[in-house]
């Protein structure tokens, strides 16, 4: 997604439930950008052994929308060696 970021496009995982609608209004509201368009998929689980008898486990399916936005707007997470505090 990092790839993506240069062209405009930014990748979330956002709650299941949550439909395009939502997603939009929510992202310009929190990082005050103007979205153009979204495209969600949902990730399969994915099957991991784990343990010492290599038991199977199922990871959960998830959410994952791709925001496009206006030309000339970035979010600032997304920006690679931005500034960083360290506490």
């Amino acid at each position: 997604s990092m790839q993506h970021a240069n062209s405009g496009k930014f990748t979330f995982h956002v709650a299941k439930g949550a439909h395009k609608g939502i997603i939009k209004k929510t992202i310009e509201d929190k990082f005050k950008v103007n979205v153009i368009g979204i495209s969600t998929n949902i990730v399969k689980g994915k099957k991991t052994r784990t343990g010492t008898r290599r038991i199977e486990t199922l990871k959960s399916a998830w959410k994952k929308a791709v925001v496009k936005l206006k030309v000339g707007q970035k979010i600032a997470l997304f920006e690679g060696g931005g500034s960083t505090s360290s506490k």
